[in-house]
């Protein structure tokens, strides 16, 4: 059981670090121009939406990875 949720917390946090990391290397590259004074506004509506889909998408491996622990562990 220790293994099992040990492994899931060392891949939370590496889920966490990456994703991190990702999502500053994403979401700093973003750039908007054409849209005069609104340029920031709009740029941070498209930053916003895509920090969101990220946190959506490590949630749900999260939620994956837990329900294949713990599983396999009530099998064993």
């Amino acid at each position: 059981m220790k293994s099992g949720l040990f492994g899931f917390l060392f891949i939370m946090w590496v889920l966490m670090l990456a994703g991190g990391g990702i999502a500053v290397k994403i979401l700093e590259s973003i750039s908007i121009s054409g849209f005069d004074e609104f340029d920031w506004f709009f740029e941070s509506i498209i930053k916003a939406m895509v920090a969101i889909v990220l946190v959506v998408v490590w949630i749900l491996i999260l939620l994956k990875l837990k329900n294949w622990i713990f599983r396999k562990e009530i099998k064993s």
